[in-house]
């Protein structure tokens, strides 16, 4: 669960440092006090997209950092997927934004990525807002309720593994189906590369070769030349001694002395393997000069040829790898396009076998889809009756449309909102409070499947009021029984229900905006129900009712 949350300069918090506890979190306040701004934060540490105007007025930066504690083993797993090890179950999540647009983020003090940050943020938090509501406008949402309370993750990764194969067998044959005329005017094109790299007769680093033999026959005079300069270093000439005859005599008077100074014995062995490894030098010298080719034929043989590596290579590849890279390609496609009706004919049979598993595989989704909404038709108009909407009913459309991702059921939710009337579509007839309430009754009955250990309800008490806020009031309780669940609230008959109650109020010092986070007492609930159900002057008639509401919650 969400133990700390501390945050630097974002909006008008300078600095923050708030404290949840297990059970039921509930944060309160004036309009524009900044309880937004605490899902912002929690939002901004979970690696989502923020905006640069979070970033506190006058400030480069800005810092959130959320500590999470008994994690649950999906979230310890999840985290050392990423590369990071939990603390004895502890995770904690931080993010630096700057104006620059450079993020700096940590998990456990390891240097993480924001995608990182994103990746583990399902296995920590649900958080559900007036956009979820809105999610029950869209049909293609309705099969993932359904999905997540059937507890398909298993049986939909193996059915999409199928189906990718299915797309990809069908954009074969699809491809294989292409335009005769194109097919053969491919053959031709392919036979004409492929013949003129097989008469290129390419070998692998010939070109290298060539350029070091054409760089010796174009340097072969200067080449010469030194050669025989250090030739006659080592052997001498008519005017000097070499150093081979100057060693000799340096060895044979080391030899000499040696009769009567033993110790010059060893010195004189050293000079003797020297005089023998130049002696070496010497002939390996002349056997380069003999081999030294000058000959203007063979510079031209090595231009022709590099000219027409040059020129294989302008087209088919960078080094002669490529180019037979290119060669063993050409040869496959070929080979296929020539094979025409036999390579069509095992991608027909390809694709009706991934068919076939696909149509089986979609079958065993439907079955328990539909096995499923039974059931969830049944808890969901249970919830909605215990949430003031005893009237409402829910019927689930279940058809069958042709393969897609995930099966080929499209179900869709309709509501009848009175006894006798038509059921019809979700945004035909649900108002905001009745979406609110319907949303917070399928989160309900997802809870059971559902292995994230904190749920955030952001104003979920949308356009309700009275017994169906209290209500709701009494299901985020419930749920706080086997989960931590934080809510965002404008409802005094909510707020009543809270384990731990925040209250956000805000400031202003020196003309600047100053946010504060503080954890109330029993008299402290008292006076901001109060401030709630009678606004800014609060009466003592709404003090006592501050003082019952806790009393009965």
């Amino acid at each position: 669960m969400l133990t700390n949350l501390y945050i630097e300069n974002i909006a008008v918090i300078e600095k923050v440092n708030i404290d949840f506890t297990v059970g039921f979190n509930v944060l309160t306040g004036e309009t524009g006090a900044g309880k937004s701004i605490v899902i912002d934060s929690i939002n901004a540490v979970l690696g989502n997209r923020t905006a640069k105007s979070l970033i506190r007025s006058g400030f480069d930066s800005a810092f959130v950092s959320a500590t999470f504690e008994n994690v649950s083993d999906y979230a310890v797993k999840k985290a050392k997927s990423l590369g990071f090890e939990d603390d004895d179950k502890t995770l904690i999540l931080q993010r630096t934004l700057s104006t620059s647009g450079k993020n700096v983020c940590h998990i456990n003090s390891r240097p993480a990525t924001v995608s990182a940050l994103k990746e583990l943020a399902p296995y920590l938090i649900g958080i559900h807002g007036q956009n979820d509501n809105m999610e029950l406008m869209s049909p293609s949402v309705h099969i993932r309720y359904i999905d997540a309370l059937a507890k398909l993750d298993f049986d939909l990764k193996e059915y999409k593994e199928v189906f990718a194969k299915l797309k990809e067998a069908e954009q074969k044959l699809n491809d294989a189906n292409d335009d005769e005329a194109m097919r053969f005017s491919r053959i031709d094109l392919l036979t004409y590369q492929i013949g003129e790299i097989e008469d290129a007769d390419i070998k692998v680093g010939e070109m290298d070769a060539l350029n070091e033999e054409k760089t010796v026959l174009l340097n072969s005079e200067k080449i010469a030349k030194e050669l025989r300069k250090a030739k006659i270093c080592l052997d001498s000439d008519d005017e000097t001694n070499g150093a081979l005859t100057l060693l000799d005599d340096a060895s044979s008077s080391l030899i000499f002395a040696s009769r009567y100074l033993s110790s010059v014995e060893q010195i004189s062995d050293r000079l003797s393997n020297a005089l023998y490894e130049l002696q070496d030098c010497s002939s390996e010298i002349e056997r380069v000069l003999d081999d030294i080719d000058s000959s203007p034929q063979r510079l031209d043989e090595i231009e022709e040829r590099l000219d027409v590596l040059y020129r294989i290579s302008k087209k088919y590849g960078a080094t002669e790898a490529e180019i037979l890279d290119y060669l063993m390609s050409a040869k496959d496609e070929l080979s296929s396009l020539k094979n025409y009706e036999e390579n069509r004919e095992k991608l027909i049979k390809q694709y009706n076998e991934y068919l076939e598993k696909a149509n089986v595989l979609a079958t065993k989704l439907s079955k328990k889809r539909q096995k499923t909404c039974i059931e969830f038709k049944k808890k969901v108009e249970a919830e909605m009756a215990f949430l003031d909407m005893p009237n409402v009913r829910l019927e689930i459309d279940f058809s069958h449309t042709e393969l897609s991702a995930r099966g080929y059921d499209k179900i869709e939710f309709l509501i009848s909102a009175n006894p006798g009337e038509e059921p019809k579509p979700v945004s035909k007839i649900a108002s905001g409070g009745e979406l609110s309430r319907m949303m917070l009754a399928i989160k309900t009955v997802l809870s059971s499947a559902d292995f994230v250990d904190t749920q955030i309800f952001d104003e979920i008490d949308t356009g309700v009021s009275g017994s169906a806020a209290e209500k709701i009031g009494r299901k985020l309780k419930e749920l706080s029984e086997k989960r931590q669940v934080m809510c965002v609230t404008h409802q005094a008959q909510i707020a009543a229900f809270a384990d731990n109650h925040l209250k956000i109020s805000k400031e202003v010092i020196d003309e600047k905006t100053y946010t504060n986070v503080n954890t109330l007492d029993f008299e402290g609930r008292v006076q901001e129900l109060a401030r709630i159900i009678d606004g800014v002057t609060v009466s003592e008639t709404a003090l006592q009712h501050a003082r019952k509401l806790l009393s009965n919650s």
